[in-house]
C-alpha cells in the first residue's frame, strides 16, 4: 500500500470513528491526512506538466500553479521535507520554463536550505544542480563547478545513478570551458557508462550533444536506440 492509500484508508476509519463512535476530534486529523494527499497529488501532477515542457517545449499554463498549491499544504501541515522539494520544482520552473534566474535562485537556495534540514540529500542534490547550472550560465565556473560536485556526492550517495551522470555531462562542459579537456572527456566517458548500465537512453543523447559541441569524440559507440534528453529537472 502507497502513502497516499494509506492516507485514505486512514481517513475512511476516521469517518467511522467520528460518526459511529463520536470521536468528533478525528475529523481534523482525517482533514490533515487529505490535505497531504491533495499535496502529494499537486506535486506529482505538476512534475508530470513540468516534463511535458521538456519534450514538448510547450509552457503548460497549470504547472507553477500546482508547485504553488502543493508547497503551501506542506507548509501548513509543518512537512518541510515536502516544502523543500516543492520549492525546488518551483524554482526549477522559474529557471527552465520562464528563463527567470533572479527568481529561481532564491527559490532553490530556500529549497536546498530546507532539504538540508531535514537529511533530505536527494532534492539538495537536485537543487545544488540547478544552482551550479544557474553559476555556470553567469560564468561562475568555480561556484558551478563547487555546486555539481557536491550534488554529484550526494547523489553517489544515493545510488542515483542516472542523476550523477548528468552532472557529469555539466561538469564536463565546464572543464571543456577552463581547458581540461582530458578530465571532460573522462567524464563524458563515464557519463556513457552509466547511461549504458541504466539502459538512460535521454541521458545518451545529452552526452551525444555534449560531444559534438565540445569536439570530443567517443572511445567507445554509444547504446543505440535514445530517445530526447532531459534538459531540466535532472
Amino acid at each position: 500500500m502507497t502513502a497516499v492509500d494509506e492516507r485514505i484508508s486512514q481517513a475512511e476509519r476516521l469517518y467511522e470513528q467520528g460518526v459511529f463512535g463520536g470521536d468528533h476530534a478525528a475529523f481534523a486529523e482525517a482533514d490533515r491526512n487529505l490535505d497531504a494527499v491533495e499535496a502529494d497529488l499537486a506535486l506529482a501532477r505538476g512534475r508530470i506538466a513540468h516534463a511535458r515542457f521538456v519534450a514538448q517545449q510547450v509552457e503548460p499554463e497549470e504547472e507553477l500553479a500546482l508547485f504553488e498549491r502543493a508547497g503551501a499544504i506542506y507548509e501548513r501541515l509543518g512537512d518541510v521535507r515536502g516544502q523543500a522539494e516543492a520549492l525546488f520544482w518551483t524554482g526549477a520552473y522559474h529557471q527552465a520554463v520562464r528563463g527567470d534566474e533572479g527568481v529561481a535562485r532564491p527559490i532553490l537556495e530556500r529549497a536546498l536550505d530546507l532539504a538540508r534540514s531535514v537529511g533530505d540529500d536527494l532534492t539538495a542534490s537536485y537543487a545544488l544542480r540547478h544552482l551550479g547550472i544557474l553559476d555556470h550560465k553567469a560564468g561562475r565556473l568555480r561556484e558551478a563547478r563547487a555546486h555539481l560536485e557536491e550534488s554529484t556526492r550526494l547523489r553517489d550517495e544515493y545510488d542515483f545513478a542516472p542523476g550523477v551522470g548528468a552532472n557529469h555531462v555539466a561538469l564536463a562542459r565546464i572543464a571543456a570551458e577552463e581547458g581540461r579537456r582530458k578530465d571532460a572527456a573522462k567524464l563524458l566517458q563515464s557519463a556513457g557508462v552509466l547511461a549504458n548500465d541504466t539502459d538512460s537512453y535521454g541521458l545518451m543523447d545529452w552526452i551525444i550533444d555534449a560531444r559534438k559541441e565540445l569536439g570530443i569524440g567517443w572511445v567507445a559507440a554509444p547504446r543505440p536506440g535514445a530517445g530526447e534528453a532531459p534538459r531540466s529537472g535532472a
